[in-house]
């Protein structure tokens, strides 16, 4: 079975559409790497290989060491539950989606990294 077609999409690719969507609402760069960070694991330079590479989400999400709390990260995107994603890999991308919307909207750091 072929996975969805973002699975093969480079990370560096989207990335920049979650900058600017931060950015527009007044966040920063710094906020958006601390998200990624706590869900996948790469530290500042782990992510700029990722993104200079321009690893596929496949790869990416297959190298991260996923947060344990990841699992806390829940709600809709896209018109569905997070909680309900059968594939893994999907879940993982709308996981980062949904934590890219957070810190958009404002909400405190602490909240979106599942510390509070």
């Amino acid at each position: 079975m072929a996975g969805h077609r973002i699975f093969g999409t480079p990370f560096a690719a989207v990335y920049p559409h979650y900058l600017a969507k931060v950015e527009r609402k007044g966040h920063t760069k710094a906020e958006l790497d601390t998200v990624i960070e706590w869900l996948t694991g790469f530290d500042d330079r782990a992510l700029a290989q990722h993104l200079a590479e321009e690893t596929s989400f496949e790869d990416f999400f297959a190298a991260a060491h996923l947060n344990p709390n990841a699992p806390l990260i829940t709600g809709v995107i896209c018109g569905v539950r997070i909680e309900e994603i059968e594939d893994p890999l999907m879940q993982q991308i709308r996981y980062l989606d949904k934590l890219v919307d957070e810190v958009a909207r404002g909400r405190p750091m602490a909240k979106v990294l599942r510390t509070a």
